[in-house]
C-alpha cells in the first residue's frame, strides 16, 4: 500500500536518535521519575520526562522548534519549543494541562523516532540486494514479514499527528488520530507479531548455518546509518512499539479531564490497542503451543491410558524434571528412596512421566488439571531434601481418588525454593482478575532492566514496568502482577527495585484504577 499521503516529516530528522536509543532514554527518565516520587519529592516535576540534561545551545525565540529539537540528542519536551516556552498561554495553563500536552507530544516524538528506525530497517536491510541474494523467498517472508507495511502505516500515522500538532501547538489532540488509525494498526501488526516465532527461528538458523549471511549482515550492521545497532534490534521494533503505544495512550488517558470528550477518545484508542495486543499475544501463544505439542507428541509414549495430546485449546503451562521421594513407613528408620519424575502441566491436564534417553518420556499417570493440587510440605527433611511439596491427584486417569499424603508410600517432589513455589502457584485453581485497590499494602517494584521470559510461567518485563509482588522466594525470584495489563508471572529480583514509599505505591494504584474507571464509564454507556 503506497497510495497514502506522503510528505517529508518535519519531526523525523529532528533528532539523531534511532528509536532503540530514544526509547531507552525515555524509559530511564521514567524510572528516575518514579524514584523521585518514591523519595517524597512530590512537588518536583516528576511527571515530566525531565531529568538533568547536558547544557544546550541557547536559541533565540526566532529559531524554529525544529531547530530546537535538532540540538539535543535526548528526547525533547513540548515546553522547550521556542513558540511555547515563555508564552502567555503556557503560563495560563494549569500544571495538569501542561503534563497532558507533554504526554501527547511524547507520543508524536516517539513515533517520529520509530519511523526513522523503520526506514533503516526497510531501506538498508530489507531492500539490500546483497542480503536478498542470500535468502530464499520463504526466508525473506519469515525474516521481514510485512515490515514495509508497518513502515507505511507509521508514516501515515505520523503525517496525521503532525497536521494536528501544527493546527494548534498548545491544545493539539492525538487520541482521535490513534483511534482513526487503529484498524490499520491491526491490519499490519497482527500478522507481523504472529510471525514472531518463524522470524526468530529463521534468523537464528541463518546466523548459525549460513556463513554468507553472517558476512553480509556484519557489513550492513557496521554502516553508520545503523548506529552500531543489530538487524535483530530493528526486527523486534514493531513488537516493542505496539506495546509502548498502548502505554503512551494510557499515560495520556490518566491525565485527561474526567467526563471530557478527550477522555472518551483516549479510552477508546487505549482499548483498541489493548485488544490488539491481547490478540497478538494469543496468536503467538497459540502457534508456540501447537509447535510444542507436535514436538512433544513425537517424544511421548503411554504405558497407561492413551489420549490425544494435540488440541487447539491446549497449552503448556510448566514442565520440568524433578525428584520424587518415596517414604517406606514399614522400615524402622523411615527409609527414603528417590527417583526422577517429569511433569508436563497443561492448562487442562497433568502428565507424570519417567524420563528416558534422547529426551523421550513414558507417561505412567495423568489427571485433569481440575483434579490436581500442590501444597506446601511441613515435614522437616534434612540434607538436599529440604524443598519439597506434596502433589495430589484427586482423580487420576483410572478415576481413582488418590491422596498421597495419606498413602503409606507418601509421594513428594523435591525442588529449589523458587521452583517449589512456582509449581504450587502453577497448580493453583484459575484466579479471577485482581482488584488492585484491595491490595493497598502489597509490595511494588519497578523494572530497571528488561527481562525476557524463558519459561511459560515467567513474566516478561520492560524498563519502567510497575509490578505488584504477590510472593517471593529466598533464592531471588518474585511472582507478581504488572499494573499496566494485569499479566501475572515470575521474574528474577535482580531486574527490579523496591518502591518503598507508601505514597508512591498508592499513586500507582490510583492511576491504574483511573484507567479502569474510564473504561467502565465509556463502554457501559454503549
Amino acid at each position: 500500500m503506497e497510495n497514502f499521503k506522503r510528505r517529508h516529516s518535519k519531526l523525523i530528522n529532528s533528532s539523531r536518535l534511532l528509536y532503540q536509543e530514544y526509547s531507552d532514554v525515555v524509559l530511564n527518565k521514567a524510572i528516575q521519575s518514579q524514584k523521585r516520587v518514591d523519595s517524597f519529592a512530590e512537588d518536583i516535576e516528576s511527571s515530566f520526562p525531565s531529568s538533568p540534561r547536558l547544557r544546550r545551545k541557547v536559541l533565540s525565540p526566532q529559531d524554529s522548534y525544529l531547530q530546537r529539537l535538532s540540538v539535543s540528542s535526548n528526547a525533547s519536551l513540548w515546553q522547550d519549543i521556542p513558540m511555547i516556552r515563555g508564552s502567555r498561554m503556557l503560563l495560563n495553563m494549569s500544571r495538569d494541562e501542561q503534563k497532558l500536552q507533554e504526554a501527547k507530544f511524547e507520543l508524536i516524538m516517539s513515533e517520529a523516532s520509530y519511523l526513522r528506525s523503520l526506514n533503516v530497517a526497510v531501506d538498508h536491510f530489507q531492500r539490500s540486494a546483497e542480503l536478498q541474494a542470500m535468502l530464499t523467498n520463504q526466508e525473506r517472508q519469515w525474516l521481514f514479514s510485512r515490515l514495509h507495511d508497518v513502515r507505511d502505516v507509521s508514516a501515515s500515522f505520523l503525517f496525521d499527528l503532525e497536521e494536528k500538532f501544527e493546527e494548534d501547538m498548545f491544545t493539539f489532540h492525538v487520541c482521535d488520530v490513534a483511534l482513526k488509525h487503529a484498524p490499520e494498526f491491526r491490519r499490519v501488526y497482527l500478522p507481523y507479531v504472529t510471525n514472531q516465532t518463524y522470524q526468530e527461528q529463521t534468523f537464528q538458523r541463518l546466523l548459525n548455518g549460513n556463513a554468507g549471511f553472517q558476512q553480509v549482515l556484519e557489513r550492513l550492521e557496521s554502516d553508520p546509518v545503523c548506529q552500531r545497532l543489530s538487524l535483530k534490534s530493528f526486527l523486534i521494533l514493531p513488537f516493542q512499539r505496539i506495546t509502548r503505544l498502548k502505554l503512551l495512550l494510557q499515560n495520556i488517558l490518566k491525565r485527561t479531564r474526567p467526563g471530557s470528550e478527550e477522555e472518551v477518545q483516549a479510552t477508546q484508542a487505549y482499548d483498541a490497542l489493548e485488544k490488539l495486543i491481547k490478540d497478538c499475544n494469543e496468536n503467538v501463544q497459540r502457534m508456540k503451543s501447537t509447535e510444542e505439542l507436535i514436538y512433544l507428541s513425537q517424544k511421548i509414549e503411554f504405558e497407561c491410558k492413551i489420549f490425544p495430546l494435540i488440541s487447539q485449546s491446549r497449552r503448556l503451562v510448566k514442565c520440568g524434571e524433578l525428584t520424587a521421594l518415596d517414604f517406606n513407613t514399614l522400615s524402622p528408620k523411615w527409609k527414603v528412596t528417590t527417583r526422577p519424575i517429569y511433569l508436563h502441566l497443561f492448562n487442562d491436564c497433568l502428565l507424570l512421566s519417567r524420563p528416558k534417553e534422547g529426551g523421550r518420556f513414558v507417561v505412567f499417570d495423568h489427571a485433569a488439571f481440575s483434579d490436581v493440587r500442590g501444597e506446601k510440605c511441613e515435614m522437616k527433611l534434612h540434607g538436599t531434601n529440604k524443598n519439597v511439596f506434596r502433589l495430589f491427584l484427586l482423580q487420576n486417569y483410572q478415576g481413582k481418588l488418590l491422596s498421597f499424603a495419606l498413602n503409606p508410600d507418601t509421594y513428594l517432589v523435591m525442588f529449589s525454593s523458587s521452583e517449589k513455589l512456582r509449581w504450587i502457584s502453577a497448580l493453583a485453581p484459575p484466579r479471577g482478575e485482581l482488584d488492585l485497590l484491595e491490595c493497598p499494602d502489597a509490595p511494588q517494584v519497578q523494572c530497571i532492566k528488561t527481562y525476557k521470559a524463558r519459561e511459560n510461567d515467567e513474566l516478561a518485563l520492560e524498563k519502567a514496568d510497575i509490578i505488584m509482588v504477590m510472593q517471593y522466594s529466598n533464592d531471588g525470584w518474585m511472582e507478581g502482577v504488572k499494573l499496566s495489563d494485569r499479566e501475572r508471572g515470575w521474574f528474577p529480583s535482580e531486574h527490579v527495585e523496591l518502591i518503598s514509599s507508601k505514597h508512591a505505591r498508592q499513586k500507582n494504584l490510583k492511576e491504574e484504577q483511573r484507567v479502569k474507571n474510564a473504561k467502565q464509564q465509556v463502554f457501559c454507556k454503549k
